[in-house]
């Protein structure tokens, strides 16, 4: 619980960032660290509030009072053999989560709330730094062999856990390396690369086989997977990007953002094969999505040199406090600012683009807008009204589809035999996260949509603990939190 008066003491504090000016020079991360004993005053926030609804804020039920508690008292070894006991990646949502269990904390009823994220990864930092993350082997092998397919963090945290309760596993990946969107969707100023690979080679140091470049459905056949694994793990994520089915879409210029993202990741780490690039440099950008990857997006055209960045964002400018209809403990849709965004861009709400304009050799120069109006009534689903008279033409060179994705890939689906529902998620629950075909199961943004790295790794982990007891009859693999060995 932390020092009983440790939320009177002391105020919130994060991580500082470097200069703007300074960190759009390069793609490192730029956060500047707390000192230690800043970290262990922060660690002493955390009350003594009886019921730790951080708990239900965090998809993976992580021990957030009992880690708090562990660094207050300077024992950073027991808070990462805590942590790690329920988060495979506590890296990675230590940096990306948008920290839902800081939005359920006790304290941020009326304070500013635990700043659980960054205690997160100072102790999985320190546990690296300190050597205590060591390959552990399992002691027995079951002679059960598992297909893992998607490299993201939904498989890895599946990979894992299958591993550790004996199985033989192979992740196969359809990249080049693994890590899904954390390697090729996410920047390396909110993630640095080296922070995936070193995890990797715990994995394989445990057993876990990574076959790359291995595109199941496409370059591998699906029956060939079914007729040589005793289960296979779909962990594919949900792959098919939104477009924009107005006039123009087909110019050039008009530009899915993960192909943006995921060509400057490549070239960012060395990579030639980048086919025909898409640079933002001297370029009118206008970003179409207001999301994570829209900022991520907005980030790198700046370090990309744009002459401009612009934001559109169709919903409505969304409040700086909790709505009204999201009370605490849940999640609140407010106003939030990344550190992209502080970096320049200009942001409209409430604006749809209806057409794109290009010039006689089919580059994109301009696109068109209206602003539009929600319309809500109860009961029903809410009703977009566009505004006459406010059309507006824009200058744009580059135009960024940040649009999120729909489902599952469909060559996949087919030649297993998936049946999906009506967002084309492969279809399958919680109950046992197994597909219509037995022996298949489906964990992640592949099963339950587009979502967060902290969902995957909690899907991954679970679907781990139904493949095992499939496998075995009973399985020892935790389901949400607790009962697994602390490997740190």
């Amino acid at each position: 619980m932390g020092k009983i008066t440790g939320f009177l003491e002391y105020k919130r504090e994060v991580e500082a960032y470097e200069p703007v000016e300074q960190r759009v020079k390069n793609y490192n991360e730029f956060t500047i660290p707390l000192s230690e004993s800043e970290i262990k005053n922060q660690g002493s926030r955390c009350m003594d509030c009886g019921i730790p609804f951080c708990h239900s804020g965090c998809p993976l039920g992580n021990l957030i009072p009992d880690f708090n508690d562990k660094v207050y008292k300077g024992k950073w070894k027991e808070a990462a053999a805590i942590l790690h006991s329920t988060n495979n990646f506590p890296e990675f949502t230590g940096r990306l989560c948008p920290a839902p269990c800081e939005e359920a904390c006790v304290l941020g009823i009326n304070e500013d709330p635990v700043t659980i994220e960054n205690i997160e990864k100072n102790i999985v930092e320190t546990a690296f730094k300190e050597g205590w993350i060591q390959a552990h082997p399992p002691k027995q092998r079951t002679g059960k062999t598992v297909a893992v397919i998607g490299g993201g963090p939904s498989g890895l945290a599946a990979a894992q856990q299958l591993n550790r309760a004996g199985h033989l596993v192979t992740l196969f990946e359809r990249d080049d390396k693994v890590g899904g969107l954390l390697r090729y969707g996410i920047p390396d100023f909110k993630l640095e690369k080296e922070i995936i690979d070193r995890r990797i080679e715990v994995l394989k140091e445990e057993g876990v086989k990574f076959k790359t470049n291995a595109h199941v459905g496409v370059n591998i056949d699906a029956e060939k997977i079914k007729a040589e694994f005793d289960a296979v793990v779909l962990c594919g994520g949900a792959t098919v990007r939104r477009g924009m089915p107005i006039p123009g879409a087909d110019l050039k210029g008009v530009v899915q953002a993960m192909d943006f993202l995921k060509q400057n990741n490549k070239r960012v780490s060395g990579q030639k094969d980048l086919g025909e690039e898409i640079l933002a440099t001297d370029k009118n950008v206008i970003v179409i999505g207001g999301g994570d990857t829209g900022s991520d997006c907005i980030g790198t055209s700046n370090r990309h040199g744009a002459k401009s960045v612009t934001n559109f964002e169709i919903l409505d400018k969304p409040t700086t406090g909790r709505p009204a209809h999201q009370p605490w403990p849940y999640w609140p849709m407010r106003l939030r600012t990344s550190s992209s965004h502080k970096e320049g861009v200009e942001r409209f709400f409430s604006i749809s683009t209806k057409e794109f304009l290009g010039d006689k050799d089919g580059n994109l120069k301009g696109l068109t807008t209206i602003e539009v109006e929600w319309i809500f009534k109860p009961g029903e689903r809410p009703q977009l009204k566009e505004l006459a008279g406010t059309e507006k033409t824009w200058d744009c060179d580059l135009a960024l589809l940040a649009l999120g994705f729909t489902g599952a890939e469909t060559t996949l689906v087919e030649q297993f035999g998936l049946e999906t529902d009506f967002r084309t998620n492969i279809k399958a629950d919680t109950n046992n996260y197994m597909s219509n075909i037995p022996g298949i199961f489906v964990a992640g943004d592949m099963r339950r949509g587009q979502s967060l790295i902290v969902w995957a790794i909690s899907e991954g982990r679970q679907a781990a603990h139904h493949v095992d007891k499939y496998l075995m009859g009973e399985s020892h693999l935790p389901l949400k939190s607790g009962i697994d060995l602390p490997r740190v």
